[in-house]
């Protein structure tokens, strides 16, 4: 018999799934859809880097929004959204409109923020010791996306032919009603006087704890180099003569390791701890530039974007496991506000960086921009390490 939360931590992954085989659509064809766009193709990444702004706009609104009329009403806002830029892109593409493009992945990417708290409503249903598993389960639902995304997005690139990629759009427009169907069977927990966020530390005061810190720090490096690579990934690819099966090929396997190892990261981290496995996942890092830079091979192109995916799984799950030790349930809209806004305004200007410094300096220094931010994150993780334990800390009740 599965116990109460973790039948809605499984509900909230097929969630998760169903909001990440959307992203995954988007992550394969954005930059090619903006490619075939525009003429400047220094612009070409532009639609993912909206997508990602629009992620790290819809963070704060999404957090104390969810805790003033709950978790449920929350999510089903930010699928409002999903559809409505889902119905603009294939639009767009219909009418070749580069613009019109951008706005259509901009609501996307508000979806794709609301959809961040997925991880943190499985976290306020589970106990300490269930806890990094239930992110970890969550996170895991993005296993589907890795499968069904791209080729989602190979099936349906003809769908509307000979408008291509106009019907991967469309594709999410229905899974984002059933995501929203889903969610109404889900036993989500009403908001109490607490998650309204009026009461607490200072955000100041919270923001200067090592754990919070260095939970930031890792979580920013390791979704902000993951998406410098990945998002430059597909536009390199072609521009190396390989196939857009390939490519896609090459990002499937990329978003497998970024969601399967989800099924054991919680375990690894309650059996080695969060340093060693955060610490583990800078060292993928590294791992993904080296092989980069080893050669443009199919080969190469798939190797790196694995080892990329299962370094940012590593360090993301870690990173939220960390941050909810940092603060108290009436502090949590607020803290996961401010993590998120981080995390997603670094992602989206590592996005907008991606096609600069692939169409001005080339692949190889994508790989080589990466490096002194993976080296940040790293002695991050070891300072909090080695910062002395405080005799109490805060105390992540269930709301």
């Amino acid at each position: 018999m599965i116990s109460g939360s973790r039948r809605t931590v499984l509900m909230l992954a097929g969630c998760q799934a169903l909001a990440m085989t959307g992203a995954s659509i988007v992550g394969t064809t954005g930059a090619i859809v903006g490619n075939m766009l525009t003429p400047d193709k220094a612009l070409s990444t532009l639609p993912i880097a909206v997508q990602m702004t629009g992620m790290m706009a819809a963070t704060i609104p999404a957090a104390f929004l969810m805790a003033r009329v709950g978790r449920r009403r929350g999510f089903w806002t930010g699928i409002s959204a999903g559809v409505l830029g889902a119905a603009i892109a294939t639009a767009a593409i219909f009418q070749a409109s580069f613009v019109l493009f951008c706005v259509g992945t901009f609501f996307i990417g508000i979806h794709n923020g609301f959809t961040q708290q997925y991880r943190f409503a499985a976290a306020e249903i589970a106990d300490e010791a269930f806890r990094s598993k239930a992110i970890s389960l969550v996170l895991a639902g993005g296993v589907v996306s890795a499968v069904f995304g791209p080729e989602t997005a190979k099936w349906s690139r003809d769908l509307f032919a000979p408008v291509l990629f106009s019907g991967c759009y469309a594709m999410i427009i229905g899974l984002c009603l059933a995501a929203a169907a889903l969610l109404y069977f889900v036993d989500l927990p009403k908001p109490t006087p607490p998650a309204l966020g009026r009461r607490g530390r200072p955000l100041a005061e919270i923001a200067a704890q090592p754990a919070f810190i260095a939970a930031a720090l890792a979580a920013m490096v390791g979704y902000g180099v993951m998406s410098l690579v990945m998002t430059a990934t597909p536009i390199a690819m072609l521009d190396c003569g390989h196939e857009f099966t390939a490519a896609a090929f090459v990002i499937q396997w990329h978003s497998l390791g970024m969601y399967a190892p989800s099924f054991v990261t919680g375990h690894l981290i309650t059996r080695f701890g969060l340093a060693r496995i955060m610490l583990t996942g800078a060292v993928l890092l590294l791992a993904c530039c080296l092989i980069n830079l080893a050669g443009l091979a199919t080969i190469n192109f798939w190797a790196a974007n694995v080892v990329l995916g299962i370094g940012w799984n590593f360090l993301f799950i870690g990173a939220t496991t960390l941050l909810t030790r940092s603060y108290s349930v009436e502090e949590k809209a607020k803290v996961q506000a401010l993590n998120d806004f981080l995390v997603f305004g670094t992602v989206a200007i590592s996005a907008f960086a991606s096609g600069a410094l692939l169409s001005g300096v080339g692949w190889a220094w994508v790989q080589v921009a990466m490096l002194p931010f993976v080296a940040v994150a790293a002695g991050a993780v070891l300072w909090w390490r080695t910062r002395p334990a405080t005799a109490a800390q805060p105390r992540f009740a269930q709301s």
